[in-house]
């Protein structure tokens, strides 16, 4: 008897069937910025031979394709499908398990107290009857008869209030089974769940145990970079701490799992590309344009916690681009930018901004901060191409504002045999892929540049041109080899988390950095009359920080919210700290009536401007103040007579910058002024 009941208990592991579901548990996951890879492990036992085994019970956003098994052994698979199955939310459920267990206690009380009802009954039965027999045997006289009076009269009370009271206990109870069956009959009808299983056929040559370790990507997970950035008071460190908001909705919990956060991004598609033959023929000059520019890489994530998103377009000057078309792409939400270039949209259902201005090269961008700035690149080509007709003319307008420009201004490198070019017999510079105009030695630090090459000739002209006919020069920067770092970053995090499939965030700090800033008080009273403080610090490569948002505090009190963007920075990384109220700039345009507005066929406009700061701070400061004086496009508009004063004046870029300190109750002015001449029947844009 005893070897029969073995049989049966062992009957389950001899007999498998596609009906087996062979439990397995999330050993790790590897969350992606968009998508995620989970590790699950799974015990077996295999016979000899081929047998069938499913694996259930998982995320039902599994990719087939991703899908990786290991610890085979000498096993070998001779089929694996996934397969997308639903199951009823009740089975299994703890919640459920907890209301039936709650139900069948609150039953069992409600019985003992109809048993308790029961028994009171039959007493006043006993009692009842046992008066009736007492007052028919005997003869009693007035004292006994008034003494068993009171005692059934006692009695019965008590019995009647305590079933009474026993009865509003059973009718409390029934209220809560009520509540408890309700609560079933709702989860037991609820629709059913998707799940994923994955079933293998094995082929094994003799019986084995095998410990099966499974990898799969999911979707709808990922990581969104944030930090919070804290300064107790001016001149202080800043504390840095480097956050990941981990989100997911795959369907299943991870419970207890460990984590390991990366900045890859496994859904790449990375087939080697094929480059065909391309033929020139003619065609209308309004036929649509063959598309340009290779595919980019890809730097930015889709955010799925931002429902508004704000932002300022400018062009490569910072000048802000009123009126730019801003539309949630795939959608029909869109705005436009305000005179001063900002924009605000709520993106609900959106993951990616489409940016378009006429003259500009159209940019799209996903939505992966609250704050989107963008800005925005001259399309000479597409200028080129717009016709202008009155009065039965036409005229081609051909774009007149330089290519991008490389910024910044240091004692750099000496390319040998740049002091023999002068315009217009220079060099042309290509900096990382853009023709950089007017590039100049300092323009780039040494340590910014990871390779030069110089091409002259024949290679020069085949690969650029006429433009090429004085040599290129094409510099590779030390950018493109951090954003490959960027790109590559792990974080392993110590402790296991739990991360529920609800798609709320879970906040994990991923570190703690200590920086130590440059402080300073900021103002462009010419664009914004705010004065900022701001902070810079450097050598923020070696942190490994990725786009994202920051939140700010100062001196204990929340600034506001910014973006850093790691793959604009260049030498130093500046963040604002907020804005001072308790220091002034006002910019004044100055009246001049002493020149004439004409002479012969030009126009001639005189501008003086009027910088006043107050600082109405008890501390001393220091405040950086920057204006500009404009640049002329034109050979038809001259600006002459600049007058800068105590400036620091850059003529290249036109800026004016003057370093104040300031003492408290300090007042300072400081002024500039400029003539700008040009043909007297057209306008320019001043």
């Amino acid at each position: 008897m005893k070897k029969l009941s073995l049989l049966f208990a062992l009957c389950p592991l001899l007999i498998w069937g596609n009906d087996t579901n062979i439990p397995s548990k999330i050993k790790g996951v590897t969350v992606f910025l968009s998508g995620a890879q989970v590790t699950r492990e799974a015990m077996t036992h295999l016979n000899e031979g081929t047998t069938e085994l499913a694996f259930g019970g998982l995320s039902h956003k599994i990719e087939e394709s991703s899908i990786q098994l290991s610890g085979l052994q000498s096993v070998s698979i001779l089929s694996l499908s996934y397969d997308i199955v639903y199951s009823s939310h009740a089975k299994g459920d703890p919640q459920i398990l907890e209301w039936e267990m709650s139900l069948e206690t609150l039953q069992n009380e409600v019985a003992l107290l109809k048993n308790v009802i029961s028994g009171l009954e039959e007493e006043e039965k006993v009692i009842t009857t046992n008066r009736l027999v007492s007052t028919d045997s005997q003869a009693l006289d007035l004292a006994k008869i008034k003494e068993i009076s009171r005692y059934y009269r006692e009695r019965i009370t008590a019995i009647k209030n305590e079933v009474f009271k026993t009865n509003l206990k059973i009718k409390t109870l029934n209220a809560e089974m009520r509540v408890l069956k309700k609560q079933l009959t709702e989860a037991n009808n609820a629709p059913e769940e998707a799940e994923g299983k994955i079933t293998i056929k094995f082929d094994a040559p003799t019986g084995t145990s095998l410990r099966l370790l499974f990898t799969y990507l999911v979707k709808n997970a990922g990581w969104i970079p944030a930090y919070d950035i804290k300064s107790g008071k001016i001149n202080d460190p800043l504390d840095l701490a480097y956050k990941a908001h981990v989100y997911q909705k795959t369907g299943k919990d991870w419970e207890d799992v460990n984590l390991t956060l990366s900045a890859a991004h496994p859904n790449i598609n990375i087939a080697r590309p094929n480059l065909g033959s391309r033929y020139l023929n003619f065609v209308s000059r309004y036929a649509d344009r063959p598309r340009s520019d290779a595919l980019k890489k890809y730097k930015y994530v889709y955010n799925p916690t931002v429902k508004q998103v704000t932002g300022i377009v400018t062009d490569d000057s910072g000048t802000p681009l009123p009126g730019c078309s801003v539309v949630v792409q795939g959608t029909d939400k869109g705005t436009q930018t305000d005179f001063d270039g900002y924009y605000s949209l709520a993106v609900s259902g959106g993951r990616d901004l489409a940016f378009s201005y006429l003259g500009f090269k159209p940019e799209q961008m996903p939505i992966y901060s609250s704050i989107v700035n963008v800005t925005l690149e001259e399309d000479a080509a597409a200028l080129d191409e717009v016709v202008v007709t009155a009065y039965s003319s036409t005229a081609a307008v051909s774009a007149s504002r330089p290519e991008n420009m490389l910024q910044g201004q240091a004692a750099g490198i000496h390319i040998r045999g740049n002091s023999g070019f002068e315009p217009p017999q220079r060099p042309l510079y290509i900096i990382d892929g853009v023709t950089a105009v007017d590039f100049v030695e300092g323009d780039l630090d040494e340590d910014e540049i990871e390779s030069i090459e110089v091409l002259k000739g024949a290679n020069a002209i085949s690969l650029y041109g006429s433009k090429g006919s004085q040599g290129v020069i094409v510099i590779t920067t030390k950018k493109n080899r951090l954003e490959a770092d960027l790109t590559n970053t792990r974080f392993n995090i110590e402790k296991p988390y739990s991360i529920t499939s609800d798609g709320d965030i879970t906040a994990i700090e991923i570190n703690k950095f200590q920086l130590e800033a440059d402080y300073e008080y900021y103002a462009a009273p010419i664009v914004n009359e705010n004065v900022f403080l701001t902070a810079t610090f450097t050598n923020w490569e070696k942190y490994n920080l990725l786009p994202g948002e920051a939140n700010i505090y100062f001196e204990g009190a929340y600034a506001g919210k910014t973006t850093i963007d790691p793959y604009t920075v260049k030498r130093e990384m500046l963040l604002s700290l907020g804005t001072d109220p308790n220091i002034t700039v006002t910019r004044r345009q100055e009246r001049n009536f002493k020149r004439k507005s004409f002479t012969g066929s030009n126009r001639i406009l005189d501008r003086t401007y009027g910088l006043y700061v107050r600082n109405n701070k008890g501390i001393d400061i220091a405040l950086k103040l920057v204006d500009r004086v404009p640049l002329s496009q034109n050979k038809e508009i001259k600006v002459d007579d600049i007058v800068t004063k105590s400036a620091d004046y850059d003529e290249k870029k036109g800026l004016l910058t003057w370093i104040m300190n300031l003492a408290p109750g300090e007042r300072r002015s400081e002024s500039f002024s400029f003539q700008v001449k040009f043909p007297r029947y057209k306008t320019i844009s001043l």
